[in-house]
């Protein structure tokens, strides 16, 4: 398979390719660490509303006896279908059939067994169970007009330590997504500030619930069959820039358990790990698989999830069918790195690596984390052939660490962007054949808040260098550069598309290590983005 630096013109391909020079390592390990995603086990997948004490209990000592506590899974979720109906006074009362003691004694059985406990809640007035499931007692069981009121009974009477706030009921509404989830947030901080919050909307709701929420779902619910696994990675290959900061794009509730095939599962295990995914186990541990438990409990799969940089992988390689995705673990600009080889196709794709596109150099010790093995190389390419549905992981420790000269548009934090499609024309990541990754970013600009931006693009030393920025012509489009807070505009750009793809060339200061370069337009659109390089001058 040749490298995806070939896709470029001949006369730039010396430039895509990452630069050989060896980088110092930032900071010696001063980085600091953040809260991981959380682990733990949700009643949802296996018991949907039909849940009750018993259930909770039981699941939740499993998750001891089975050395799942001390695996790292600590968080016992109790999903939908816990509701009862409010009193006179507005209260929520449980339902007597399913908890006939009430939710406290459950949250302290989970708290007894050295685990946190978490609820759920919508936005809206209505559950997801009242409307999927036909659990009447979820009509009028949402958060909607009852905030500190359940805030405080779940929070502060109840003692429950997380919350998934799913939003079926706001759809139904009409609410605005934002308004309703800070609004929550605000009521549930008078009560614990330590609560963890999961806004279940669906899609990536956008990048203001990194101030609300320490994860968000970014699509549609999973269900134990491989075209939802598949599905659910395809949404989240690009949206590497928002996990950061101990907060984490949530891939939804795992599977593992539930009738896929062993290469799947490892496929799903192991991306929700290397992804830095929420991983909450969703099968019933009375009839788990050992295989199944084995997998979960697969120690060097979850420190690369609860690694201390809260790093998700992103992609550096798309060819055919076949996707490398790579992150710092450890320390941020370090010779270790996670990688990940996924052929989500339904054929044998091969692999051909090269180390420099890692930014790795020297003799690699390739450890394959499914298979527990070390093997030490030299070569310039790592290579490999995958069957469909299947995935290989890897810690990676070289000799040197390499400096980037290429920078795809699709690491950008964009931070207008959402999924939540309630505007046709939205900053959004777009497949592209002519593009170096096969991706593009398109319809930043516009105002001066629509950009994409690079924040950490290093460089081992301060000096000139040439920025060769790689853009789709189109007409009545203009562009700002912005490098650490100096600008550079650029108005007569090429807007004949039938040319590909063209470079616009410009002449930066870069500070020796991390600097901040933003694209974007503040009074129109900027042309559709591929990537940008950087080069030296001598």
């Amino acid at each position: 398979m040749k490298n995806r630096f070939h896709l470029l013109a001949t006369a730039v391909v010396s430039l895509l390719c990452v630069s050989c020079a060896e980088t110092q390592v930032s900071q010696s390990g001063s980085e600091k660490a953040v809260n991981p995603p959380i682990m733990g086990w949700s009643s949802w997948n296996a018991f949907r509303v039909d849940i009750s004490e018993d259930i909770i209990k039981n699941q939740a000592d499993l998750m001891v006896k089975k050395g799942l506590k001390d695996a790292g899974y600590h968080y016992i979720n109790i999903d939908d279908g816990f509701f009862g109906e409010r009193d006179g006074n507005g209260k929520m009362q449980t339902n007597k059939n399913r908890f006939p003691n009430g939710m406290k004694p459950v949250a302290d059985h989970i708290h007894s067994l050295g685990m946190k406990a978490g609820i759920y809640t919508d936005a809206g007035n209505n559950t997801c169970g009242s409307i999927w499931d036909n659990d009447h007692a979820g009509v009028g069981a949402g958060i909607y007009g009852h905030e500190q009121q359940d805030a405080q009974l779940y929070f502060g009477d109840w003692g429950f330590d997380f919350i998934k706030i799913d939003y079926c009921g706001g759809d139904v509404l009409g609410l605005n997504e934002q308004e309703r989830y800070t609004s929550i947030r605000n009521s549930i901080d008078k009560v614990n500030k330590d609560v963890s919050v999961n806004i279940c909307r669906w899609a990536f709701p956008g990048t203001w619930a990194e101030d609300i929420a320490t994860s968000w779902r970014i699509s549609a619910d999973i269900t134990p069959k491989w075209a939802s696994i598949k599905r659910i990675i395809n949404k989240n290959l690009y949206l590497s820039a928002y996990a950061r900061n101990g907060h984490y794009n949530d891939m939804d509730i795992l599977e593992i358990g539930r009738g896929l095939k062993p290469e799947e599962e490892e496929v799903h295990f192991g991306m929700w790990c290397i992804m830095s995914s929420p991983l909450l186990i969703g099968c019933d541990l009375t009839t788990i698989p050992d295989k199944s438990l084995e997998l979960l409990k697969n120690k060097e799969l979850i420190a690369i999830n609860q690694d201390s940089l809260g790093l998700q992988a992103y992609v550096v390689q798309h060819e055919k069918n076949g996707y490398v995705l790579v992150k710092d673990i450890e320390q941020k600009r370090g010779k270790a790195r996670a990688m990940a080889l996924y052929n989500p196709s339904d054929s044998i794709c091969s692999f051909s690596v090269p180390t420099a596109c890692l930014e790795l150099g020297g003799t690699i010790k390739v450890r394959d984390l499914i298979k527990h093995k070390t093997i030490d190389t030299n070569k310039e390419y790592l290579e490999y052939e995958l069957p469909p549905h299947s995935a290989k992981f890897f810690r990676l420790e070289a000799e040197k660490r390499l400096e980037s000269s290429l920078y795809e548009a699709e690491w950008a934090y964009l931070p207008c962007y959402d999924d939540l499609g309630t505007r046709s024309k939205s900053v959004r990541y777009a497949p592209c054949e002519k593009a170096s990754g096969k991706m593009i970013v398109s319809f930043i600009g516009g105002s001066s808040e629509n950009y994409a931006e690079w924040d950490n693009v290093y460089r081992k030393k301060r000096g000139a260098y040439e920025m060769k920025i790689f853009y789709l012509p189109e007409k009545n489009r203009k562009l700002e550069v912005n490098i650490n807070g100096k600008s550079y505009f650029f108005k007569n750009l090429e807007t004949d598309g039938s040319k590909g793809i063209m470079t616009i060339t410009l002449s930066v200061q870069l500070n020796r290590g991390e600097n901040t370069i933003r694209i974007g337009s503040p009074y129109c659109w900027t042309p559709d983005i591929d990537c940008f390089t950087l080069k030296k001058k001598r």
